[in-house]
């Protein structure tokens, strides 16, 4: 209780000399800003002087709160001193030592305990971070499985196409071996009816008289024939034999051409539509990765224009407010002109002319240019009265000036 009592008491010393030195320097500088005031030869206009009429106001009320407080901590040191007076003599300070070593331990207990949650944030965050890692790894392994996929299903469709070209082939290749077989056949059965027709015999008998040997001239004649007749067989047959031999082999090379050109025309257009497709799907990606940035910029823009034109509503709000405190301002001016030039006559009216003691002339920093009465840039037309060291103003009006 007495270290408790000697502590307050402590603490309301300081509080007294800190709300000393502060009313002090607060006074100090009141007393230093109305003297640069009236030494500086500032004029205040209708506004500045509410201005400094309020905070006038709040000075005064500021400092009468600083001067109960200044009571109040008297009163409280007063009853402090009084107390530890009564009570300081049989009062004996505690010995808190025994205390230290459990506050330390407790400190300790604390800076584990911070240590260790620092510890779980942070394998919090690293946790947070590798399970980022892995969706970021997942999603890219799901879009590279669904690109698979969707490149089996058109080398599916590929390869569906390729078989029904396969069979549509083979269905021509055996039509051209059947026509093939149609063809041998036909040959040997023309074979067959041109060697019968040239081993046939010819018989003629002629009843004259006798003369050359007909026979043997018919017989040579038949062998001359026959000769020819084979010979020109052999070499329509070589000829035949040459072009039937020609005529499948043309053809099935001519299929096997046509089919190689189209199967590599087919595979090229099948890579010209993959690549057309992923063209497609990348465009379409861009369109709409471009609508989406190019939609949120315009809600950006609408955003800011609405905003804007909230900003221009208000500025032209306070503009017209502005502009009735400034014609309300500049009536103001005016009576206030009116005023001083009456105070100014007024002035020239109270003049002494006898120069009486008591009687103090204040400057007027008023900007009055056709004034005659001035001194160094100012005109002395204000008077006041001293009576017992006290200034009296003339009149109520020049305090606020």
């Amino acid at each position: 209780l007495a270290l408790g009592c000697g502590l307050a008491l402590q603490l309301g010393l300081a509080m007294s000399c800190s709300i000393k030195q502060t009313t002090g320097s607060l006074r100090g500088r009141t007393s230093g800003g109305s003297c640069g005031f009236a030494g500086d030869g500032i004029l205040l206009s209708g506004d500045e002087k509410v201005t400094m009429q309020n905070l006038n106001d709040r000075l005064a009320s500021y400092l009468d709160k600083v001067r109960c407080l200044e009571q109040e901590n008297a009163d409280l040191e007063c009853r402090i001193r009084e107390w530890y007076a009564k009570q300081g003599p049989f009062c004996e300070p505690r010995d808190y030592s025994c205390y230290y070593k459990e506050i330390e331990d407790l400190q300790n207990q604390i800076v584990c305990a911070t240590i260790d949650n620092n510890k779980i944030i942070l394998n919090i965050d690293n946790s947070r971070m590798t399970a980022d890692d892995f969706r970021v790894k997942y999603e890219t392994e799901l879009a590279l499985r669904q690109s698979v996929e969707a490149d089996i299903n058109g080398l599916r469709q590929v390869l569906d196409q390729l078989t029904l070209c396969r069979s549509d082939l083979e269905a021509q290749l055996e039509s051209l071996r059947e026509e093939l077989c149609c063809l041998k056949k036909n040959h040997e059965e023309e074979m067959c009816c041109l060697r019968k027709q040239s081993t046939g015999d010819v018989s003629v008998e002629v009843n004259a008289c006798p003369g050359p040997d007909l026979r043997k001239i018919l017989e040579e004649m038949r062998c001359q024939y026959e000769t020819l007749i084979e010979r020109n067989r052999k070499e329509v047959e070589d000829w035949y034999e040459c072009k039937v031999s020609k005529f499948p082999q043309l053809r099935l090379s001519l299929a096997i051409t046509q089919v190689t050109e189209l199967r590599r025309q087919l595979q090229a257009l099948e890579i010209d539509l993959q690549a057309q497709l992923s063209q497609r799907d990348n465009l379409e990606s861009s369109l709409a990765e471009t609508e989406c940035r190019y939609n949120n910029h315009l809600a950006e823009l609408q955003s800011q224009i609405t905003c804007v034109e909230q900003q221009l509503a208000d500025l032209r709000a306070e503009m017209e407010c502005q502009n009735q405190e400034y014609k309300i301002l500049l009536d103001v001016k005016c009576r206030l002109e009116q005023e001083i030039h009456t105070y100014r006559c007024l002035s020239f009216s109270l003049t002494d002319p006898f120069g009486l003691p008591g009687v103090m002339v204040v400057t007027c920093f008023l900007p009055c240019a056709n004034c005659c009465h001035k001194e160094n840039g100012h005109c002395n037309i204000l008077p006041i009265f001293c009576q017992k060291g006290k200034h009296t103003e003339s009149s109520r009006d020049t305090e606020n000036l």
